[in-house]
């Protein structure tokens, strides 16, 4: 007992105890929503205090804090972003004179000065630098990402380190975003419920411009910027292959995009839109920021202290959706898994996918970046007799190139399974093609 308490609370100054107060009273105490066998008091306030998390991505700020408060005391955070002026109105970690400082090394700082016990450990780079090996040390990972190819690469890492003789290799994912009034919070078991890859196509891509017009007659400042993303680097730099996350090569295409508006009399092109565009970054609204990664938050803290009943547990509700546009409103629901999924699916399973036979074969891997299910932005394809098309290496893209002007009923049969990969994901995707 805490002779200062008369609780089995462990010993904490007084300044401390009145922070933690109302947190204590749900780790104390059984409540209504604990199982039987729960224990409440200091076990479980300790155990909370040694879950090691993970935290990512542009609700970095609001999440950071919100486990920071929660009790949690070892979080490691992944940014590779940089602090802009334009992130000041709404992430609260960051003052004028940190601009142009890594992202995860304040809010660190900050939240460690403000939140006395909590240790950060930051990381300034990409989620796709770290292993296997560095995810398995996280009992959760709390992602905020705003990319949806980053939240696809994150799945598939997760759903790939499973291994059936080992329970701890399965780490459980809690996913929240958020574009404009509208977000959504997750909770995704590899292996065992829906993941990312099977909820892929509730997340359509952003509407697709023509060629054409991005050739001849751009009208908007982003036709400028897909016109540097998609013609002029494939004319001028077609060797080097393109890192949305290398501040040199967002740096060219926002000056050869600038240069293009400037011919047509278009204003608007900036560093920060092109990164936007050519990396599909989701508007972020403050109050909406706050609101799902609360949520996320609290699922992390239920899933760490078993105090309540948490999203994702197989057979149960585990997506909830947040729209405050017009008023407010939630709603939650189980979202099944595919069986046909290429992340968590049966890795025998083709998925069935209508296409024109007079399609070439470039029109076809065009449409998918435009397909929910797929959204794959550099494809390579073979099938069960031959390289179709492979974008790397560069000998073997030339080798295989004569093969885009093809007509798709000239390279497959109806019905003949393809395997399409992408080198922004750790998988391949199997697809059954049934001709029109």
């Amino acid at each position: 007992m805490d002779e200062a308490t008369g609780t089995g609370l462990p010993n904490r100054p007084g300044a401390q105890r009145m922070r933690w107060k109302y947190l204590d009273n749900i780790l104390t105490r059984h409540g209504p929503f604990t199982d039987p066998d729960w224990e409440p008091g200091e076990a479980a306030i300790e155990g909370l205090a040694r879950a090691k998390l993970l935290g990512a991505g542009g609700l970095g700020c609001e999440i950071l804090k919100n486990l920071a408060l929660s009790g949690f005391q070892d979080i490691h955070v992944i940014d590779m972003d940089t602090i802009d002026v334009s992130n000041l109105n709404r992430q609260f970690l960051f003052r004028q004179a940190d601009v142009g400082k890594y992202k995860a090394e304040v809010a660190a700082k900050f939240v460690e000065k403000r939140v006395k016990g909590v240790k950060i450990t930051p990381y300034c780079g990409k989620i796709q630098d770290k292993d296997e090996e560095y995810y398995k040390q996280f009992a959760i990972i709390v992602c905020g990402l705003d990319s949806i190819e980053a939240r696809r690469w994150i799945n598939a890492t997760l759903v790939g380190m499973v291994d059936d003789q080992d329970p701890d290799s399965m780490k459980p994912l809690i996913d929240g975003g958020t574009e404009g009034f509208k977000g959504q919070a997750r909770v995704i078991f590899p292996t065992m419920t829906s993941c990312i890859e099977c909820q892929l196509d509730m997340h359509a891509p952003r509407a697709a411009v023509p060629l054409c017009t991005l050739a001849t007659i751009p009208r908007q400042p982003q036709h400028c910027i897909e016109w540097a993303h998609i013609i002029a680097w494939e004319e001028e730099r077609k060797d080097i292959t393109l890192d949305n996350d290398d501040p040199e090569h967002i740096t060219w295409l926002y000056q050869k995009a600038l240069t293009r508006a400037q011919e047509f009399n278009i204003p608007g092109v900036t560093y920060s839109m092109t990164q936007g565009v050519v990396k599909n970054i989701i508007p972020a609204i403050a109050s909406t920021n706050a609101i799902v990664a609360a949520s996320c938050c609290n699922e992390a803290f239920k899933l760490a202290t078993s105090t309540n009943p948490f999203l994702g547990f197989p057979g149960t509700d585990n997506y909830m959706m947040y729209t405050g546009d017009e008023s407010i409103y939630t709603y939650t629901f189980q979202h099944m898994k595919k069986s046909d999924c290429p992340v968590c699916g049966d890795d025998n399973i083709a998925r069935p996918l209508q296409v024109d036979s007079d399609f070439t074969l470039q029109e076809f891997l065009d449409s998918l970046a435009e397909r929910p299910e797929a959204q794959l932005k550099k494809p390579s394809i073979r099938s069960q007799e031959k390289s179709l098309y492979y974008q790397f290496p560069p000998d073997l893209r030339e080798q295989t190139r004569p093969n885009l002007s093809k007509k798709l009923y000239e390279l497959v049969q109806n019905g003949e399974e393809v395997v399409i990969t992408d080198p922004a994901f750790p998988l391949t995707f199997k697809y059954k093609l049934v001709f029109k």
